[in-house]
């Protein structure tokens, strides 16, 4: 399998590396440039505002991959991720095309730049986990399993804390011991641009995109997803804007708090992107000050040529 080129952009949320990419693989010759989606949330379907998904004129104008391969309902994993990505560059290969790897979910980035070694699954564990409601003391219990893990995940994380301890608990592996991608930062053809921000700037573009997803109908999204026969899976559900829109619908915030819980939370996941991202020295970071379209393209351009 050969790629012509393989370029990953890469930031936190709201930083504007869609728009960044997707002028940069507009300015290259027509079919040249397929876009890889690197986002744990945009995978699922009907989940189109509180994703930022790529619009359909933008999916029209640049071949897609990995973008609603899965249902609402659906228990999408890494490893799920990992065959949507091999069936991608299976058809770039083919196309004998560039691919833009376009995301903030630094775990789907390691996927398709290093590589993962992905563990097995164990349901009936993973259901007890589920049924733990205390997270506190399973970071507890994964810390003294595995403490390498613990090192590389929030620990009010629940989905993370539950997938590490099912294969601690499962395999009798530590969970630090698969995917040797994610810390080696082996060299690599693939180029990796990344987009910096000042933090207070960053946190006000934030504030001002949720409040557009607003406008543009976050709440009625969330409100047909919840009228759907089989619901949202726990991975959906905890996704952010839908976490907190699901918290105003079943009448336990009101819209304000809503609002107000998803931009801080938006705000504390950037952080967290931003210091996964931070950890790879292979990345090129571009400052940007005021227009990402301007300041980023054409760097994504020349990695593209």
């Amino acid at each position: 399998m050969t790629i012509r080129r393989s370029v990953v952009v890469l930031g936190p949320t709201a930083s504007g590396k869609s728009d960044a990419a997707m002028t940069a693989a507009a300015l290259q010759p027509k079919g040249s440039v397929h876009v890889i989606v690197a986002d744990s949330m945009q995978v699922y379907k009907r989940m189109d505002i509180g994703t930022a998904k790529p619009s359909p004129a933008d999916q029209a104008l640049i071949p897609h991959h990995c973008l609603d391969v899965a249902e609402p309902n659906d228990r999408h994993t890494v490893a799920h991720y990992v065959e949507n990505v091999a069936a991608a560059r299976l058809a770039i290969s083919d196309a004998d095309v560039s691919e833009l790897i376009v995301g903030g979910t630094g775990l789907y980035v390691t996927a398709i730049v290093d590589g993962l070694d992905m563990p097995g699954e164990y349901p009936e564990i993973r259901a007890e986990l589920e049924a733990n409601e205390d997270t506190e003391a399973m970071f507890a219990q994964l810390l003294a399993l595995d403490p390498e893990a613990t090192t590389k995940m929030d620990p009010n994380n629940r989905r993370r804390l539950i997938r590490a301890l099912e294969v601690c608990l499962g395999s009798g592996e530590k969970f630090s011991s698969f995917g040797e991608g994610i810390g080696s930062y082996s060299p690599t053809s693939t180029t990796l641009i990344g987009l910096r921000w000042d933090r207070d700037v960053l946190r006000a573009r934030i504030a001002q995109r949720v409040n557009i997803m607003m406008e543009r109908g976050l709440v009625e999204e969330v409100r047909a997803l919840l009228a759907e026969p089989n619901g949202l899976a726990f991975t959906a559900r905890q996704a952010l804007g839908y976490k907190e829109m699901i918290e105003h619908l079943e009448g336990r915030w009101s819209l304000d708090e809503a609002v107000a819980a998803t931009i801080l939370r938006t705000q504390q996941f950037a952080i967290r992107q931003d210091r996964w991202f931070r950890r790879d020295p292979r990345i090129q970071w571009v400052d940007v000050h005021e227009d990402p379209i301007e300041e980023v393209t054409p760097v994504v351009a020349a990695a593209l040529e």
